[in-house]
Formats: structure tokens, sequence, C-alpha cells
């Protein structure tokens, strides 16, 4: 008996099936091509979009450089030493540090909400807008801090910006024959006076974040400096900058430092500060942005 072999051998192909298979296959090639060559132009708009922003943002970020004092007032024994940096390419703080009249040295510092581009732009309407003189008869007379800074709130109040954004702020200026400070704040952290005998001060006042409530009143706080001493006044970036990942906000770890590192000359004190913030250069996830003003008053020995 003959076997039945007709299921063991695949159905014979026509031409006509092969050469529509080549051209299906053929087709889809030329598709992916095009999709290929699509997602290149795509990237290359991205890139060169990239590229645009990045130089932007470099120009953002020299021109707020320009908004910083090129030089730090040196009057008499009164010294003043800064740090600056920003979390991204702009920074959402913004200081001045500059001579009112011939015996007065104010300085200010003002910290938006957030940090980058929109926060920038908020500090350095700010900072045009604080008023530290008001013209007389007889010529000026020196604001108190308090009214600036309650002047500066309306200012910011009355402006009505679109997007609910807010600031903290704080204003002074320094007798440099005396070495008598007056100073007010809203919503900023308390500064930190650091006595020549190492004995580390929160100086408290009140005054509510600016932008927020008309009409808001401020308290001015009055702080004599004795040779030795030094006051700083920062953005609330340096207790972010101490903390320890993971661990939670920890705002006074940054005293510890200071206390710790205190008999260091201040231009190193604050060269060490900025090593521990270049620790997290680089980040993913920066923590804020960090500025620092400190008015030393030379030590008599």
């Amino acid at each position: 008996m003959t076997a039945d072999t007709s299921n063991h051998f695949p159905p014979l192909v026509s031409p006509d099936q092969i050469e529509r298979h080549v051209e299906a296959l053929q087709q889809r090639i030329d598709d992916l091509e095009i999709e290929i060559n699509l997602l290149r132009a795509r990237d290359e708009s991205l890139n060169l979009y990239h590229r645009r922003m990045d130089e932007e943002l470099r120009l953002a970020a020299r021109l707020q450089q320009d908004f910083l004092p090129k030089s730090l007032p040196q009057v008499g024994k009164v010294r003043f030493h800064t740090l600056f940096r920003p979390a991204g390419y702009v920074s959402g703080d913004l200081y001045d540090v500059t001579r009112l009249d011939e015996k007065h040295v104010g300085f200010y510092m003002a910290d938006a909400v957030g940090h980058g581009m929109p926060a920038a732009l908020l500090t350095m309407f700010i900072k045009n807008a604080l008023v530290t003189k008001s013209i007389t008869a007889d010529g000026y007379r020196l604001l108190d801090p308090a009214e600036s800074m309650a002047n500066l709130n309306q200012v910011l109040v009355n402006q009505q910006l679109s997007y609910a954004t807010f600031a903290t702020a704080i204003y002074g200026h320094i007798n440099t024959e005396t070495l008598a400070v007056r100073f007010a704040k809203g919503g900023h952290p308390n500064p930190i006076l650091f006595r020549e005998n190492g004995e580390v001060i929160n100086i408290e006042a009140d005054g509510s974040l600016l932008g927020i409530f008309s009409d808001e009143v401020f308290a001015t706080v009055d702080v004599q400096l004795q040779p030795g001493d030094r006051l700083f006044a920062f953005s609330d970036g340096v207790e972010l900058a101490f903390s320890d990942n993971g661990k939670g906000l920890d705002i006074l770890r940054w005293r510890d430092e200071l206390y710790t590192q205190g008999n260091l000359a201040t231009a190193e004190l604050l060269h060490r500060f900025e090593a521990r913030i270049n620790e997290d250069q680089g980040s993913l996830t920066p923590k804020d942005d960090v500025t620092m003003i400190v008015i030393e008053a030379l030590s008599d020995k």
C-alpha cells in the first residue's frame, strides 16, 4: 500500500505571493526610514531649542550678577562679606550693600518663593522698589527700616500679581562710627549675632511675608555691635544646605558649624561654607539658593 504524503509538504508559494510579501516588507522599511528621519529632525530641533534656552539662561545669570554690588563698602572698622550661590542658573535670592551717606551703609536681601527665572524676576523688581531715603526741604532723611519694609510690602500688594507670589526680605543699615545696626524683616530668617567671645545670639524681629497683607506693620530692631562681633544675615537656603540628606530639616545645624568654626577669619569661614554647599553641586534636585551677608566690626586686638 502506498503511504499518503500529501500533508507532509508545504503548499507551493506562487511568485506573485513572494513579490507581494517583498513589496510589503520594503514598504515597512520605507515607513521606518521616514519615522527615523522624523525623529532625527525632532531631536535636532530639541537640541537647538535646548542650546538656545541654555544660552538665554546663561545671559540671564550674567544679567543678574550685574545687579549685585561690584564691590562692598569697607568703611572705618566695618567690613562686609557676602556669599551668593544660586541653585540653578539664576537665583530667587538677591542682595545689595551700599553707602547711604557719610556714616551709614545699608544692607538688603530678598528671597522669593521658589527659585529659577520667576523668582529671579520678582527679586529684581523688589530691589528696584526698595526706598531707603526721603527727600526733605533740608535735603534728605534715612527712612527707618520698618518704614522701608512697609512701603516695599505695599508696592508688592498694589502690584496685584497674577500669580500668587510672595517673598521674604530683610533691610537695615549700620552706623559705621557707632557700630549701631537697625533692621527690619518680613518673613525672613532671624539674623545671628556672633560675639567675639563665641556667644551666638538669635536676633528676633516681627514681620510677615511680603506681598500678602496690605498695610502690614514691621518692627525695627536695634543691635549694638562691639569690636570683634559679626552679624550674619542669610536666606533659608543656608539652613537647607547644612541639613543632612535623608534626615530632614535641621535649621540649627549650620549654627553648630558657625560655632565650631567661628575662630576662623570671616573670608575663610565663608569659603568653608561654600565648600559645604558645593557638595550638593550637580544634583538633579538642588536644595535652594544660598545668600549670606556678614557685617564685621573689626576687633581692637
